[in-house]
């Protein structure tokens, strides 16, 4: 790919989140949840799984959890039983639990608004907090980086092909994307990922922004 000028490459990532959002108007988090709370511990479970198996999972955990301090106060074991067929459910099972102490002992048993306060609980990195924050609160302080917004963005030539820093690769969509578009960007990213531009075989042909990308391989 030729070298892009900075100015070039904004006027194309805007190009980028405009044709999203005439492919996904609708997008959104795909997680099934009912309270901030619920999202959250959802969001936790997701890394390295599908938003399809957690939702599989989580009817039946707040079922017999069905706030923080009943999650707080849940054994190990009978947690992990639930959430078995989640990826790294041991750690998983003990973040969830340690968040739930966390939220009750200094956040009343409620989901905080901050990106700060939620970086303090177990198992919660930015990935999380943003999808949290975007989803349930409107806010927008980044922009969601999961697997697939990590491979994508190298493939739009968005951020450095060898950057392996997600936290770096967040800072370089937050400088191209427009704020008012952080949250929408990082869910039509992550769809677009799933249905078109995938790990193994994304399909140009059908690829309805393969005109405004380089399609860098990854």
């Amino acid at each position: 790919m030729p070298r892009e000028s900075k100015a070039a490459k904004q006027a194309r990532a805007l190009a980028i989140v405009a044709r999203l959002g005439e492919l996904y108007p609708d997008a959104t988090c795909e997680l099934h949840w009912e309270s901030p709370w619920q999202l959250l511990i959802a969001a936790m479970l997701s890394a390295q799984s599908t938003d399809e198996r957690v939702n599989m999972v989580t009817p039946e955990l707040f079922r017999r959890y069905p706030d923080p301090p009943s999650l707080a106060c849940a054994f190990q074991e009978d947690v992990e039983e639930i959430i078995k067929t989640v990826g790294l459910f041991h750690t998983k099972a003990k973040n969830i639990r340690q968040t739930s102490v966390g939220l009750c002992e200094r956040y009343n048993c409620e989901a905080p608004r901050t990106m700060e306060e939620l970086l303090t609980l177990p198992g919660v990195a930015r990935k999380t907090a943003n999808v949290v924050l975007g989803t349930t609160f409107g806010l927008a302080t980044g922009v969601v980086v999961d697997t697939h917004v990590f491979r994508l963005a190298k493939r739009m030539g968005l951020t450095p092909l060898k950057q392996k820093d997600r936290n770096k690769v967040e800072k370089d969509l937050m400088a191209l994307f427009p704020e008012d578009k952080w949250v929408f960007a990082g869910h039509a990213l992550i769809l677009h990922g799933r249905r078109v531009c995938t790990a193994r075989a994304p399909r140009h042909d059908g690829c309805g922004v393969a005109d405004l990308c380089p399609q860098i391989e990854v």
